[in-house]
């Protein structure tokens, strides 16, 4: 068995003695911290702080990245509702644009008292003749015939050409036939009807051209053109435009006046198919009626309309 010697067991004890000292005295409520620990204290430290800069670096690299990829995918969202909100903004417009053009061909009804009014959709265009033809979904079913008016809520456009059962062609205003006329008025500020015809139209002006006026009439610019009514096909008062520019034609002898249309003729969707009433004299002897009203379009006069 081993024996501690006299010194060895006095040194333990002065050990023991000691830590628990220090200890005791480690553990007392101290306002100051002695000079051993704050060599600890400050070397403890001075390690956490190289360790702790690179450590918070990296965690903040990698926090950043979470929060693009957040971000990304909050963008991302709100992309798609901005999508959603510009479609359901486009159908809204749409639907307003179509409701408004609906109510004004309403209103147009009412006032076609001499026609019997087919409202139609444009269904086609022609690219080769984009100013000339449009296809519409209404036909000789639906009582479409051949020289009817046809007109939009803001004015006159043209007339049927061709009918088939189910859709109908119409010729409109801009077309390069040199046969297609248009009887029009211009209303005066005395209320005097100054009668022309509407026969083609200026490539480069883009406006229709009002022709076959007497040269000793005055035509003011921004004179209202209509249609006459005399031709039999377009119904008497539709607006057809507005007189830009008078000028002279066929030698001085005659007034031309450069006519801007009433009517978009790029944008064409809903329009009104006019089918005339036509009044017919009976000759006989004054025994019975003498006006009969049928719904068969009148024919069209030749070198007129």
């Amino acid at each position: 068995m081993p024996h501690f010697s006299n010194k060895k067991l006095i040194i333990l004890l002065v050990s023991v003695i000691f830590l628990v000292a220090l200890i005791g005295f480690s553990l007392r409520d101290r306002h100051n911290a002695t000079l051993p620990e704050q060599i600890i204290k400050d070397t403890v430290g001075f390690a956490q702080s190289i360790v702790a800069k690179p450590t918070n670096y990296i965690t903040s690299i990698f926090s950043n990245i979470d929060s693009l990829l957040n971000t990304y995918e909050e963008n991302q969202r709100l992309k798609m509702r901005l999508e959603d909100f510009a479609v359901l903004q486009a159908e809204v417009s749409t639907l307003k644009a179509e409701n408004s053009s609906l109510r004004e061909l309403a209103s147009i009804e009412e006032s076609l008292r001499d026609f019997d009014p087919i409202q139609a959709t444009v269904i086609a265009r022609n690219p080769d003749q984009w100013e000339e033809k449009i296809i519409l979904n209404k036909g000789t079913a639906h009582g479409v015939e051949k020289n009817m008016a046809v007109r939009t809520s803001r004015g006159l456009i043209g007339k049927i050409v061709i009918a088939t059962p189910y859709t109908s062609e119409v010729e409109l205003l801009y077309t390069n036939n040199e046969n297609y006329r248009v009887s029009a008025i211009v209303v005066d500020e005395d209320n005097k009807e100054i009668h022309g015809l509407i026969e083609g139209y200026d490539d480069e002006r883009n406006e229709l051209l009002l022709k076959r006026i007497d040269s000793n009439i005055d035509l003011d610019v921004g004179g209202k053109v209509l249609s006459s009514g005399l031709g039999g096909i377009f119904p008497k008062g539709i607006l057809i435009g507005e007189i830009t520019e008078v000028t002279t034609d066929d030698f001085g002898l005659t007034k031309m006046a450069y006519v801007k249309p009433a009517a978009d003729f790029s944008i064409l969707d809903h329009v009104i198919i006019a089918k005339r009433n036509t009044i017919s004299i009976d000759g006989s002897d004054g025994s019975g009626t003498n006006e009969d009203l049928t719904n068969e379009p009148v024919v069209e006069v030749e070198g007129d309309e």
